[in-house]
């Protein structure tokens, strides 16, 4: 049995979201979980956790437009993640979790994962339960596929549901520019559709790999720091989901790449398109031509670390 002492009123936790630069997608294991081999890259647009002593869990949001799309009870990750810390430590007292968003809801990015791995970070500071980072990874892994890399940030290769994390060699520093959409896209849904659409098409229907790997190509050109190569070799198998989905966004792709992006893709599951471009200044232009057409645009840069200390 953990009990309260006295080490700080709050603590204050910030996490990366994420772009899946290569995301392959084979066949669904019993769990409910796709078999994946993907790269994460850890970006600067932050999800910020500020963990505060209480009797009860409870949870608030700032940040979103519509507070009504972020769960305040047990279907948030942050929540969730307070409370399997607690039983796992046995603690018996609680935490008021305030999230404060900038990675947009429902869109690819893994902005709830990042949410749940700095409220692990954060409770496991407040509380002084001291888990070492392996037993951090393992309950993060219990959260989902994306929780594990918000953890630990950087650049990696995820295999298995995406949980299995092996740090990738990345020099330098890439440049993205991501379009954002108000309304998200839900994962499950977009899996579902990938699955339908694979059927409907006869791919991979007599024996879909349970087993997958990262093209060489992608790892070569993060170990030369060349967006060029990254460009060229970047992919993700659900995108054709996500624009069965939503076919606007391949309007959206289109735009970037006349403005002079080197590639672009759908995030993950999507709504968010992810520009690489060569340097920070192309992509502050790439940027700017977005925005005149009406996008809601970013620049942000990576890798960058994961889940950390802020106060």
């Amino acid at each position: 049995m953990v009990t309260r002492e006295a080490f700080a009123e709050s603590v204050h936790v910030r996490a990366p979201g994420k772009i899946n630069v290569y995301l392959g997608v084979g066949g669904r294991h019993d769990d409910g979980y796709h078999a994946l081999a993907t790269v994460f890259q850890a970006v600067s647009l932050y999800e910020d956790v500020i963990a505060t002593d209480a009797p009860d869990f409870t949870l608030s949001v700032t940040g979103v437009d519509d507070p009504s799309t972020v769960p305040v009870d047990d279907r948030n990750l942050a929540m969730r993640a307070a409370k399997m810390l607690a039983s796992a430590t046995g603690y018996e007292g609680g935490v008021h979790l305030e999230l404060r968003k900038s990675v947009p809801v429902a869109g690819g990015m893994g902005g709830g994962s990042a949410d749940a791995a700095a409220a692990l970070v954060a409770c496991d500071a407040l509380w002084g339960t001291g888990l070492s980072p392996q037993r951090l990874h393992e309950l993060a892994a219990r959260l989902g596929a994306d929780v594990p890399f918000a953890l630990h940030g950087g650049t990696a290769v995820g295999t298995g549901r995406g949980d299995q994390l092996n740090p990738a060699l990345a020099r330098g520093r890439f440049d993205w520019v991501l379009v954002t959409s108000e309304a998200g896209l839900s994962t499950p849904e977009i899996y579902a559709r990938l699955d339908a659409h694979r059927t409907e098409i006869g791919a991979l229907a007599d024996d879909p790999p349970m087993s997958l790997d990262v093209p060489i190509p992608v790892l070569q050109a993060l170990r030369a720091g060349d967006p060029h190569s990254l460009a060229a070799s970047m992919f993700n198998d659900l995108e054709v989901s996500a624009l069965l989905e939503r076919p606007a966004l391949d309007d959206i792709i289109n735009e970037g790449l006349h403005a002079g992006a080197l590639s672009g893709i759908v995030s993950g599951s999507g709504p968010t398109i992810a520009f690489l471009c060569e340097t920070p200044d192309s992509a502050q232009y790439v940027q700017g031509e977005l925005q005149k057409n009406g996008r809601t645009a970013l620049h942000v840069h990576g890798p960058v670390p994961g889940a950390r200390i802020i106060s």
